[in-house]
């Protein structure tokens, strides 16, 4: 089984879901979305860019480790798989200048 999880703005495209359990096996993480795109067509844009490389702001997850993006999708899974999809935080801003200070 298959188990992916979804955070952030992402739920917006699989009806809410932030966690999905797919029947099967894949042999890469690439097959595993390939399968998880049959059923949320709208995420993979979201997730890919038009060449099918990981998009920038999004950070895939393999069993809890961190996989470089470049390498993630061509890496292998055995048994069942946790792939967990989230986009990058960043952002912010600078703290307040202290007034007298």
């Amino acid at each position: 089984m298959i188990t992916f999880q979804i955070a952030g703005y992402l739920t917006e495209f699989t009806g809410g879901r932030a966690e999905i359990k797919l029947n099967g096996s894949a042999n890469t993480v690439a097959e595993a979305l390939n399968q998880l795109w049959s059923e949320y067509v709208g995420l993979r844009d979201r997730v890919l860019t038009e060449q099918g490389h990981v998009r920038p702001h999004v950070n895939l997850f393999v069993n809890n480790q961190i996989v470089l993006r470049d390498r993630v999708l061509q890496t292998e899974i055995t048994g069942d798989a946790e792939i967990c999809i989230m986009p990058a935080v960043s952002g912010g801003t600078e703290p307040p200048a202290v007034a007298g200070g």
